[in-house]
């Protein structure tokens, strides 16, 4: 009501609302031949309280509905012009941001050695004045930033790359090799966008500071270790993080890039990533000269016969109705044409939603490689040993969140464009294993469109469902994706904030 104590005649109510032009339709509808009347106003992007005045049908004189009514514009109005400030911020800093990402591009890195890219993201937040905790969970980073009283929401982006070849051309491509843990070297790229979701974190970190008179709370920006081995969360959390400074949220909110076309997001309901299991199975023989395999235990071909078998367990063993994938990613024994050796490595993934598909599928791997020590021979301290690796539950948006987000991201993506019921993918995050059972959290995860329209285009009328897949040598992110992104990032974590 303080400002209607401060304008001093009609046309002062009034002002903002022409200002934003919603003058003379909302003029049209107020001075109608009735001076006491039911009103029911029909206005597009209504703010909740004029959405509750339409409801009640409440009587009121024209002067007093009036009143009202251009109090409740006029906050729109400078929602507006906040709308209109993020959008600026985010594209006239575009080149700054186009140009980190292109160096985080050039100069990936594998989980927990994200070390240079660690120390560009705690010289930037310290820059920005986030009080800043680094070396959780090895390489992980936390940025606080206190401005008054308000929720506390944790923004999180990811740091790792893939040991995949780029194979995509670009003049800033990388060219990169890593040593992994077991002193294999390998090629290493973003293959999964994880250099746009940090350069999405600095700058949505730097707009927060600049837009401190819009919003209250605590505002924490993350940058995490290892998602790609989904050993990273659990990392950072194990590390006693919430015991090192860093607050519990009350939101946690991330975005993640994905090859739909720039302007389009997805951001659904519910589950939205299946779990997943990774996990290493060695199988065990006696090796011996390849001309000879009558004297040997061959694992290869033990190994072999298994990676046929696992597919069984999805035919055979799991409901049609029920989503599940078991991959073979990797195959590791021997190192000669003529030497049979004594042990093989097969590196699986799985995908489930119920801890009842989940345990189908590792009873059935263990039985499969159960049955095979024995047609082989094989004693019981042969038998094939299995090491689980990373695990993530599915990811689960809360649907208010979501649904509040997808409202507020209107004002920056078409509507048409806000994708919000498809089904869960069977790729897996450890996103939600941040703050997983602590009962206060509630979380949305966006996917954000990246691919550019021409090519997204171009692969539909081909008949495919993208231009390019993640973890392909081939994944590329559309630059005009960046700015969008900090502006959708900075639009949703506004509205998280209100009360």
């Amino acid at each position: 009501m303080r400002l209607v104590k401060r304008c001093s005649c009609l046309m002062d109510y009034l002002m903002p609302a022409k200002r934003c032009g919603l003058y003379q339709s909302f003029e049209k509808q107020m001075f109608g031949n009735n001076k006491n009347c039911t009103f029911k106003i029909q206005y597009r992007a209504a703010p909740a309280d004029l959405s509750l005045l339409n409801k009640q049908n409440i009587k009121m004189t024209n002067k007093t509905f009036l009143s009202l009514a251009v109090i409740l514009l006029t906050v729109n109005c400078l929602q507006a012009q906040v709308s209109k400030q993020v959008h600026q911020m985010a594209y006239a800093d575009s080149f700054r941001m186009v140009e980190l990402y292109k160096d985080l591009h050039q100069n990936p890195e594998l989980g927990f050695m994200e070390l240079r890219t660690s120390g560009i993201v705690a010289t930037e937040l310290k820059a920005l004045g986030y009080e800043v905790i680094t070396g959780i969970g090895k390489t992980g980073v936390v940025g606080i930033l206190k401005n008054g009283n308000g929720p506390v929401l944790m923004y999180r982006a990811d740091m790792d790359c893939n040991s995949v070849k780029e194979i995509t051309g670009l003049p800033y491509a990388s060219t990169k090799t890593m040593k992994k843990d077991d002193g294999t070297e390998v090629p290493v790229m973003h293959a999964c966008g994880h250099d746009a979701h940090i350069t999405w974190l600095l700058q949505v970190a730097k707009m927060m500071v600049k837009l401190k008179s819009e919003w209250k709370g605590t505002l924490l920006m993350l940058a995490q270790p290892a998602e790609e081995p989904m050993t990273g969360a659990k990392a950072m959390v194990n590390d006693k993080m919430y015991e090192k400074g860093v607050p519990v949220p009350d939101y946690l909110f991330g975005l993640h890039t994905t090859p739909i076309a720039t302007g389009s997001i997805k951001n659904g309901y519910g589950e939205r990533a299946a779990g997943s299991d990774q996990l290493d199975v060695t199988f065990y023989g006696i090796g011996g000269h390849g001309s000879t395999p009558e004297l040997t235990k061959d694992p290869v071909v033990m190994a072999s016969n298994a990676v046929m078998q696992y597919q069984t367990i999805i035919s055979r063993s799991i409901a049609a109705q029920d989503a599940a994938v078991l991959t073979v990613g990797a195959i590791h024994g021997g190192g000669d044409n003529n030497v049979i050796p004594t042990s093989v490595v097969v590196k699986l993934n799985l995908r489930w939603f119920t801890e009842k598909t989940r345990n189908i599928l590792l009873d059935g791997i263990k039985q499969i490689n159960e049955g095979i020590a024995v047609a082989n021979g094989l004693s019981k301290e042969m038998y094939p040993t299995i090491l689980m690796k990373g695990n993530v539950y599915p990811q689960v948006n809360d649907t208010a969140v979501a649904n509040r987000v997808n409202k507020a991201l209107a004002t920056v993506i078409a509507p048409e464009k806000i994708i919000s019921n498809t089904l869960p993918i069977m790729g897996s995050e450890d996103f939600n294993h941040l703050v997983l059972g602590n009962g206060k959290t509630v979380c949305d995860y966006v996917w954000v469109g990246t691919a550019h329209p021409d090519l997204y285009a171009k692969a539909l009328s081909e008949g495919k469902r993208a231009p390019f897949y993640n973890h392909n040598g081939n994944y590329q992110v559309d630059l005009a994706a960046i700015p969008l992104g900090a502006e959708i990032a900075v639009t949703a974590l506004l509205e998280l904030f209100k009360k």
